[in-house]
């Protein structure tokens, strides 16, 4: 019997941090797909998502997930053809109303009391102009990277009013 997944990734590019890039109880998804290719000397690259997809526009229903994770591209400054953009991605238009609509249908796919696991890293958007773009707080959160730039934040959907 085939169970539903737990776990949505909205934005998994290669599935950098994942310790098991195939787990069968994540729904891995991108906007893009990438064949396997050495991008740089010695360097590889694949993206593969289950479900090609905009996180801004999840084709799934509401409160289908326990966990997000939401780790969307952070840089809006980066060449077109460029291997940081190819690994990483880029924010495109107004940066503000995607990022707001990425949080809000991350939201909307999470249960009540789903979890959400959000990563940022602030070479270019400070995280303080990220959080209020969020209908909710985070609860605790997390820096990291050599430059300590890099934020992991956890937040949690309240219990639906009635």
């Amino acid at each position: 019997m085939n169970e539903k997944k737990r776990v949505l990734d909205v934005a998994c590019g290669s599935k950098m941090f994942w310790f098991d890039k195939n787990n069968s109880d994540v729904e891995f998804c991108d906007n893009r797909q990438v064949p396997y290719h050495e991008f740089y000397p010695n360097r590889y690259i694949e993206i593969k998502p289950d479900t090609v997809c905009d996180f801004t526009k999840l084709p799934f229903e509401d409160k289908t997930y326990k966990l997000v994770v939401f780790d969307p591209p952070h840089l809006e400054r980066v060449g077109d053809n460029s291997w940081t953009k190819l690994k990483y991605g880029r924010l495109g238009g107004d940066w503000r109303v995607t990022i707001r609509k990425g949080f809000s249908e991350c939201f909307r796919v999470l249960d009540d009391d789903g979890v959400l696991i959000f990563k940022w890293s602030e070479i270019q958007i400070p995280l303080r102009e990220i959080l209020p773009l969020s209908p909710f707080p985070p609860l605790f959160g997390h820096r990291s990277g050599k430059n300590m730039n890099t934020h992991w934040l956890c937040f949690m959907k309240p219990k639906a009013e009635g």
